[in-house]
Formats: C-alpha cells, structure tokens, sequence
C-alpha cells in the first residue's frame, strides 16, 4: 500500500472512531410507559382547552404551534370547559392557570390513562410563582408549559440533571431555561415512535365517574411517587384505581424549596 493510500485509510478510520463516539440522539428514550393516545389514523388532533388569564394565552399557543409540528399530531387550541380548579374533559387537555399557593411546584401535567390509551389530561401553571421575579420571564413561561403540554402526549424528559448543559428541548430539566423553550427534533422523533401504529378506535371512551372526576388538587391525592428526579427537581406520580386506570402526575417543582416542601 502506498503512503498516500495508508494515510487516506488512517484519516477515515479516525472520522469512523469519530462518528462512533458521538452521542446519539435517535437511540434514546423518552417516552412514559408507552402511553398514547388512541386513534385510527395519522396525524391526529389534540385539543388544548384554554382556560388561562390573559398573560398566559401566548405561552400556550406558542406551544400549541411547537408541537403541531410533528409529523403525527396537530394540536389545537380550542375554548375551555373548566375553571382555575382543572377539571379534566374526556378526550381533551384542559390547561390552566391560578396562584394554586406556596406549595412548591411551578407546573403540572396529569395524564388520565385506560389500559395502555391516554383518556384526558390537565395542565396546571401556578402563578404563585409566576408572579416572582425568579419566574415571570418568557423563558420559564414558554418551558414549562411547553414541557407539562409534552407530557400529556406521553412524552417523559430527555435529561434530568440539572448541572448537565442544555439540550435545546423542553423536555429538558434546567436551571436555566433559555435554550429549552421548544421541542427539539428528537421530541417529534420520540412521538413518531410513540405513534407509529394506529388503533382500531379513537381515545374518547367514558371513565368511571371516580376516575373522571378524581381530585387532584393537592399533593396527597396524586397517589403513590414511582419517579424522582436525583436533585428533586420534579417527581411522577401514580393513582392506580384498578381494572386498568391509572392517573400520573408529572410535577415541576420550584427550586430550590419546593422539594423540600413536599418530601
């Protein structure tokens, strides 16, 4: 082999070694207990009730346009059918805004699921904070509902260290929020695995009343923790009613008390 020849094989050897050592960001996985929402056809739509106050209505359009960009969901935001309280609505998100008080979290996301399909979600945005300095800027606003929308798709997050750098996604946990105000293009791959089949019905089918109606209005009727981030930045948990139907509850908590409020 000439020199010239085994200097091209050195130099594609190191860009293989190269490539290879690369983080990848189709191999990770995101979503939470493979719940979906059921439908018979792609894309489909969610509806997002706006039962917000005037200054957070941008924040969920601007959230409804991000995620409207996946190749297999549209979202659409539509007039709500709840109060400050959150009351779910079959087949829908309702998404809220109210001061909820000094309880620790800056967001909440709780997904009402049947068997493996996602029946009906909340968001809850506590303006209890939002209204401190720490809090009311645009980059929290556009992150955290961003981020608690996410998760009523059945998205789980990409990273929960705090002290790693930030992954340009929402669905990152962060101290600083200034790149991860959006989804990123491993979310919209992530849902496109999440919904790569269709079902033979659309996720519209009634609950128990129990379950439908269930108060989740403080921490103690959430259910039991099954996940908390290292730091305790956030926790999931689960209401387990039985015959299939479960209640999760993803919660973003202020830093740094709110952690040590609830546990």
């Amino acid at each position: 082999m000439s020199t010239s020849s085994r200097l091209w094989s050195l130099v594609a050897l190191v860009a293989i070694l190269a490539i290879a050592a690369l983080p990848s960001t189709t191999s990770a996985n995101h979503s939470w207990g493979n719940y979906h929402w059921a439908r018979t056809s792609n894309p489909f739509t969610v509806k997002l009730g706006d039962n917000l106050s005037s200054n957070w209505k941008s924040y969920l359009s601007t959230a409804s346009s991000d995620w409207s960009k996946s190749r297999v969901l549209d979202t659409t935001v539509v007039a709500g059918q709840s109060t400050s309280r959150c009351a779910a609505t079959a087949g829908r998100v309702e998404v809220c805004n109210d001061t909820y008080g000094s309880n620790g979290w800056l967001g909440i996301a709780s997904v009402w699921t049947s068997g493996g399909h996602i029946v009906q979600g909340t968001v809850k945005m506590n303006d209890t904070y939002y209204n401190t300095a720490t809090y009311n800027t645009t980059a929290w606003r556009n992150l955290v509902m961003c981020q608690e929308v996410g998760h009523t798709f059945g998205l789980a997050h990409q990273d929960e260290n705090f002290t790693n750098p930030n992954l340009g996604t929402c669905m990152d946990y962060t101290n600083n929020p200034g790149t991860n105000q959006h989804p990123n293009s491993h979310d919209y791959q992530m849902l496109e695995s999440i919904y790569s089949h269709v079902d033979g019905t659309t996720t519209v089918g009634s609950l128990p009343a129990e379950v439908a109606n269930a108060d989740l209005s403080t921490p103690d009727k959430w259910g039991k923790p099954i996940h908390t981030t290292d730091d305790g930045h956030g926790s999931v948990h689960e209401r387990d009613f039985g015959n299939g139907y479960r209640i999760f509850t993803f919660v973003y908590y202020a830093e740094p008390r709110g952690h040590r409020d609830h546990h």
